[in-house]
C-alpha cells in the first residue's frame, strides 16, 4: 500500500510540476489520496455505499407507499396510459373528467400499496454488493449506486411486484373504474378499441417511480452532508 501511494504520488507531482509549478503541494497530496480511496479499506467503502443504498431504498419506500406517494408527487405521479390518450381525450369531451381522475387515483393507490413491498428486495440486492460494485459506484457519476440497484433488481423487482400491483388494483377496484370507461369509450364509432395491460402498466411505472426516487436519495447523500445520517456515510462520501 505504502509503494503505491509512493508511485502514485510521484506520478501527479511530475504531471502537475510540467502544468504548472505553482500548484499548492496540498491538492497534489488530495489528489494521490483519492486515487487509492481517501485512505479508506475497500470493505469500508463497500460498508459505506451499502448503508447510503440501504437510507435511500427505505426513505424512498416509504415516501411512496404513503397515502397520495405517488399520486400528489408530480416526479412520479402515474398518468392515464399514453397508449390510451386520444381515450382520455374522448372521455372527458363526453363530460367524464371526475371518472378519468379517479381512475388515474386508483392506478397510483395501487403503486403506493405495491410499493410497501419493494424494500425487502432491494435489500437482497443491496447485501450482495461486491468490493468492486461498491468503489466503482464511490468513483461513478452521481446516480452510480442507483443504476447499480436498478441493475441488480429489475428483473426480480418486476417478477415480484407485477402479482403485488395486480392484488393492488383488485383491492382498489380498478375494474369498477376502468370497465365503464372502456365500454364508453369503445362505444364511440371509427375509435380503435381499447384496453391496455394495467398490471404490466402500473407495476413498470411503479418501479420507475420509486428509482427515481432512490436517485434523488442518493444525489442527497452525496451532496449534502447533512443527509449523510451516520459516522460511517460521513466518512466514505466526506472524502469522495
Amino acid at each position: 500500500m505504502k509503494n503505491s501511494f509512493k508511485i502514485a504520488l510521484f506520478l501527479i507531482i511530475g504531471l502537475v510540476a510540467n502544468a504548472s509549478a505553482q500548484v499548492n503541494i496540498n491538492n497534489v497530496l488530495n489528489s494521490a489520496n483519492s486515487i487509492l480511496g481517501g485512505g479508506l479499506s475497500n470493505d469500508k467503502i463497500v460498508k459505506g455505499l451499502k448503508e447510503a443504498l440501504t437510507v435511500g431504498s427505505k426513505n424512498s419506500t416509504d415516501k411512496a407507499s404513503k397515502t397520495d406517494g405517488f399520486y400528489k408527487n408530480p416526479l412520479i405521479k402515474i398518468p392515464f396510459p399514453k397508449e390510451a390518450k386520444q381515450m382520455e381525450s374522448t372521455l372527458k369531451s363526453l363530460g367524464m373528467q371526475k371518472q378519468v381522475e379517479t381512475f388515474v387515483m386508483t392506478l397510483n393507490r395501487a403503486a403506493e400499496d405495491a410499493s410497501k413491498k419493494a424494500a425487502p428486495i432491494f435489500i437482497n440486492a443491496i447485501t450482495k454488493m461486491s468490493i468492486k460494485d461498491g468503489v466503482n459506484i464511490l468513483r461513478g457519476n452521481d446516480n452510480a449506486a442507483t443504476e447499480f440497484l436498478k441493475s441488480s433488481t429489475s428483473s426480480p423487482l418486476k417478477a415480484e411486484f407485477k402479482p403485488v400491483v395486480k392484488t393492488s388494483l383488485q383491492k382498489v377496484q380498478i375494474t369498477k373504474y376502468w370497465t365503464p370507461l372502456v365500454k364508453t369509450y369503445n362505444r364511440v364509432p371509427m375509435v380503435k378499441k381499447m384496453n391496455p395491460d394495467l398490471d404490466d402498466y402500473v407495476t413498470t411505472l411503479a418501479i420507475d417511480g420509486l428509482f427515481k426516487l432512490i436517485a434523488a436519495e442518493e444525489l442527497k447523500i452525496r451532496k449534502d452532508p447533512k443527509a449523510r445520517v451516520s459516522d460511517l456515510l460521513k466518512e466514505v462520501f466526506g472524502k469522495k
